[in-house]
């Protein structure tokens, strides 16, 4: 593996076990990212983005769900790591700004506290007072109006967007070298979410971390991103770098994730929704999973899975109109 990719994560499936039978929520993913690189993945609710990226942590219940492949972080076998080993690479090696913080946050416990006792879990050299004085830092790191006084608040006593910025600042305070973000700007207003991404970007850029960033806006992945990965039915359908995607969207699902974007930025557009809903993933398709709504689909897209068509460096589709266009 190349010295530049931070992470590694080839042919990971994960499968979780319920009453409904086996559902497989990521099949088959790939995905590399390389030092200070930014990869937004890019899809509707139930693609698997969140599973994925929740993967590289092992969250899934161990008991429910089954993971094949391998990831690899800085060199190390996330799938081997078990007990302590685990518990350090969490927050230390890989940290995640969960998607609501008011959730993710200990509501019975300040902010300062959960930050300053994140430090000492994983630095238990370090005295309480230099723990919260580095929670401090942090807190002064993104930019919290009257940091002292937020060290004290518990997170119901905060705004959605500084709950926000107290997520970054203790997903940050261990100083990680790839971070993740699960739609970090969800429910939060306009505004602030533009506030939000570009803080993000900046701490990136500053610290070079390496980011995954999931989320359901292509603005937001342009606007951050330097690849996006575009998944669909558990499986990344097409990626590349921002500006090759954009220019060249090849996914019949990329084209529609775009034209929704562009029409319904103008004022009294009419909505160029992309027909159907996501496939139930119980019971996928035996050929290729966005046939149902693709208007371009034949007898052919429904009995063949499509294999990766390289349209250019690091960019690639699956289609087979693109397969057969290639032939």
């Amino acid at each position: 593996m190349s010295d530049d990719i931070v992470v590694d994560i080839k042919d990971l499936s994960v499968t979780f076990t319920g009453g409904r039978g086996d559902v497989t929520a990521v099949d088959g993913v790939n995905l590399q990212v390389k030092r200070g690189e930014v990869v937004a993945l890019l899809g509707e609710s139930g693609s698997g983005k969140s599973v994925t990226l929740r993967s590289l942590l092992r969250l899934h219940p161990e008991k429910r769900s089954r993971m094949s492949g391998s990831m690899t972080v800085l060199g190390q076998d996330v799938m081997a790591l078990k007990g302590a080993a685990l518990t350090g690479f969490r927050g230390k090696t890989v940290s995640m700004i969960f998607q609501e913080p008011l959730l993710a946050l200990d509501p019975v416990y300040t902010v300062g506290a959960q930050i300053a006792e994140g430090i000492r879990k994983h630095e238990p050299e370090v005295s309480r007072a230099a723990a919260e004085a580095r929670a401090l830092d942090a807190l002064k790191r993104v930019r919290i109006p009257s940091p002292e006084r937020r060290m004290k608040a518990y997170p119901h006593e905060m705004s959605g967007g500084m709950r926000q910025r107290a997520m970054i600042a203790l997903a940050l305070a261990c100083n990680p070298q790839v971070l993740l973000a699960d739609e970090p700007t969800t429910a939060l207003d306009a505004t602030v979410q533009i506030q939000i991404l570009l803080l993000l970007r900046e701490l990136q850029r500053e610290l070079g971390l390496s980011v995954i960033m999931v989320t359901h806006d292509i603005g937001v992945a342009v606007e951050v991103a330097d690849r996006i990965a575009v998944m669909y039915a558990g499986r990344i359908v097409e990626t590349g770098p921002v500006r090759d995607v954009i220019r060249n969207p090849s996914h019949p699902y990329t084209r529609g994730l775009l034209a929704f974007r562009a029409h319904g930025a103008m004022k009294g557009a009419r909505l160029d929704a992309i027909p159907g809903a996501p496939p139930d993933l119980a019971h996928l398709p035996p050929g290729c999973a966005f046939a149902p709504r693709c208007k371009n689909a034949d007898e052919s897209c429904d009995a063949v899975r499509p294999e990766p068509v390289t349209l250019g460096p690091e960019h690639w589709a699956r289609c087979l109109k693109l397969a057969q266009a290639a032939e």
